[in-house]
């Protein structure tokens, strides 16, 4: 009998074993998502022309990368914080890129292609910043619930 409710991530670990914990890069992704991706959303209807105020949202959602990097990095198993902090933020902020950019292209805007992959890497620097913070938290001895369970 087959269970028709097994978790995907099981299924990607038994072709991909070995160097990522898929439920460590998907609970970072979720929290970049619900702390980065508002503010980026908010900041682009907005669209102010105050300085400050676009600073404002843009520091905010590094901070929110920042976190999802950090609790890739500290939810993490394989060894790896720093790679899975870059990734988990990286990769977050590319799949909410593919949606603002095919929005734009659909509305028959231009894309600034160099911001969007200058962001990418800044996205990337915030995600190692994460890992380091999560490496850290581990380092000191901060486990996470799920691993306190076992």
């Amino acid at each position: 009998m087959t269970d028709h409710h097994a978790d995907p991530l099981d299924t990607i670990n038994a072709v991909l074993p070995g160097r990522w914990d898929w439920q460590a890069l998907r609970a970072g992704a979720t929290v970049a998502l619900l702390f980065a991706i508002p503010l980026t959303i908010i900041a682009a209807v907005v669209d102010s022309e105050s300085g400050a105020l676009n600073a404002l949202f843009f520091f905010g959602a590094m901070f929110g990368f920042i976190l999802g990097g950090g609790c890739a990095a500290w939810v993490q198993r394989a060894g790896t914080p720093m790679s899975h902090g870059v990734v988990s933020a990286a990769s977050t902020y590319l799949a909410a890129q593919t949606v603002f950019v095919a929005i734009r292209l659909a509305g028959g805007d231009t894309v600034n292609w160099f911001s969007v992959f200058f962001t990418l890497g800044l996205v990337s620097v915030a995600g190692m910043f994460g890992g380091v913070l999560g490496n850290r938290l581990q380092q000191r001895g901060f486990v996470p619930s799920a691993a306190r369970q076992q």
